[in-house]
C-alpha cells in the first residue's frame, strides 16, 4: 500500500513496476543488469477519489499520456531498489502536487503613494521630452 496522504492511498497491485536496462554509460555492467525501473499507473482504473483523478488528468504533464497512464522511468541510481523507491517517490510527489488546493487570489489595489509616484514619473518624463524640442523664436 502506497500512502499519499491521510485520506489517499494506492494499493500495490494498481502500480505496475518493471525492471529494464538503464541507458547511458556504465561499462560492462549496464548491458547485463536491469537496474532501471519503469513505473506505469493507470489513473482511470485506479482507486483514487474521482476529484483526484480529474485533477491528475487535467494536469499538463508530459509523464501523463493521452490515455491517462502515468509513466515514470527511474534510472538515477545503480541499484534496482533505489530506483524503485525513487519512482514511487516521484509518483507520490506528482499526486501530491495535483491534489494540493490552489491558492485563492485576493485582488489588491495599488497604494496611493504608488499611484502618486507613477504620475510624478510620467510628468517628469514629459518635461524631459518637451525640453528636447527646438526653442520657439
Amino acid at each position: 500500500m502506497l500512502t499519499i496522504s491521510e485520506t489517499i492511498a494506492i494499493p500495490d497491485d494498481e502500480i505496475d513496476l518493471s525492471a529494464i536496462r538503464a541507458q547511458g554509460s556504465g561499462g560492462q555492467n549496464v548491458n547485463k543488469v536491469s537496474s532501471a525501473i519503469h513505473l506505469r499507473f493507470d489513473i482511470q482504473s485506479s482507486s483514487l477519489p474521482d476529484w483526484c483523478k480529474e485533477k491528475l488528468l487535467a494536469m499538463n504533464d508530459q509523464r501523463i499520456t493521452q490515455e491517462g497512464v502515468v509513466i515514470i522511468k527511474a534510472q538515477n541510481f545503480r541499484t534496482q531498489e533505489k530506483n524503485r523507491a525513487d519512482a514511487l517517490a516521484r509518483l507520490v510527489e506528482l499526486i501530491k502536487v495535483a491534489t494540493k488546493p490552489k491558492k485563492v487570489r485576493r485582488p489588491t489595489r495599488p497604494p496611493r503613494a504608488a499611484k502618486r509616484r507613477r504620475v510624478d514619473n510620467k510628468t517628469h518624463r514629459g518635461k524631459v521630452k518637451s525640453l528636447r524640442s527646438k526653442p520657439i523664436d
